[in-house]
């Protein structure tokens, strides 16, 4: 594998860069901020993602090892390959990324293009114990002024991953309800694993 190439910027082009690695210039796709910090003329490193097809080997380059992590890990989810990946990277920050795959903020995905609802939630499924959670970004989220809207989400996406269906999991969202208003009503910060256990209880009792 091509971890990471290093040289001169021979040339940038909307959707990739060619840096000039001893006398070879080398093809990598990046996102546009990795492309905005590139000039031409001048040295550079990325961190590099080689995907190899029976008909051809793509390098992508990143310009942080983080950046690098997240693509690949994106791609162990179902239906996300190296475009989809990229194209997340290229809406997204990985912070950005994990904290709406932490919340399930499936608004946030469905930003990106080529991802629906249906993609979004699978996304937060497959990946929310893989990408890592950035605990204080997720609770600043979810009790900021989005709260309402995230606990709503990630409940919901809860119920339906574990088998409920769509409109049973908007029934159980709506009877617990109240609960997630006076805990924000009283300054309390959410969670949404009791919340999840409430609506679980209240399906259970129907």
């Amino acid at each position: 594998m091509i971890a990471s190439v290093a040289g001169r910027v021979a040339a940038v082009a909307p959707d990739g860069a060619v840096i000039e690695v001893g006398g070879v210039g080398i093809l990598t796709h990046c996102t546009p901020g990795t492309l905005a910090t590139l000039k031409v003329g001048e040295e550079t490193r990325l961190a590099t993602s080689l995907v190899v097809r029976e008909e051809s080997l793509t390098l992508y380059g990143f310009a942080t090892d983080d950046e690098r992590a997240v693509f690949e890990l994106l791609q162990t989810a179902s239906g996300v390959g190296p475009k989809l990946a990229l194209a997340m990277l290229a809406v997204h920050t990985p912070h950005a990324l994990r904290v709406a795959v932490a919340a399930a903020d499936l608004k946030a995905l469905t930003k990106v293009p080529g991802i629906g609802q249906k993609g979004a939630q699978r996304i937060v499924l497959e990946l929310k114990d893989r990408l890592g959670t950035p605990a204080e970004a997720v609770d600043a989220a979810l009790n900021g002024d989005r709260g309402t809207a995230l606990w709503r989400d990630q409940v919901h996406s809860g119920l339906v991953g574990l088998g409920y269906s769509a409109k049973d999991a908007d029934e159980a969202v709506a009877a617990v309800e109240h609960e997630a208003e006076a805990d924000l009503a009283a300054g309390r910060p959410l969670r949404v694993a009791a919340l999840l256990k409430s609506a679980l209880r209240s399906l259970s009792v129907r």
